[in-house]
């Protein structure tokens, strides 16, 4: 049975790919400059490595440039964030308020194993066939 937004399927992935993208930057945004509500931190390295990886790497995933790259770090970091601060306080994310840490980790993963996608700066520079993108399973 076919999805009801298959059709859609690579609009709907740059859409996700884009805000996905967009909030994880916030985040490196507060961290790097002590905006929207955020404190800068930058003299603390794990702040300030985690502050680029969130800021850059949230950028590169949202245009879709290297944004496979740029996502198989971010999983890796937001994995090592579970782990170093929210695991600390019990292992279940519901409990240590790590539901978010979790998320990213996994979506930035799918991203990574996906890469940029038709709709993405990577499209443009190098065209679909460079692109990763899912295909359906052969019958």
């Amino acid at each position: 049975m076919k999805a009801p937004l298959a059709s859609w399927s690579e609009a709907v992935y740059c859409l996700m790919r884009l805000v996905l993208g967009f909030t994880y930057s916030c985040h490196g945004a507060q961290k790097l400059f002590g905006v929207l509500g955020g404190h800068a931190s930058l003299g603390q390295p794990r702040d300030l490595i985690g502050g680029i990886i969130e800021f850059v790497g949230g950028v590169l995933i949202a245009v879709g440039l290297q944004a496979g790259w740029a996502a198989f770090i971010a999983s890796g970091e937001m994995a090592v964030a579970y782990f170093t601060v929210h695991a600390r306080q019990g292992f279940f994310p519901i409990v240590n308020k790590g539901e978010l840490a979790v998320v990213y980790c996994f979506i930035f993963l799918f991203i990574s194993s996906r890469g940029s996608g038709l709709y993405s700066v990577d499209g443009l520079l190098f065209g679909r066939s460079s692109v990763s993108t899912v295909s359906p399973a052969a019958p």
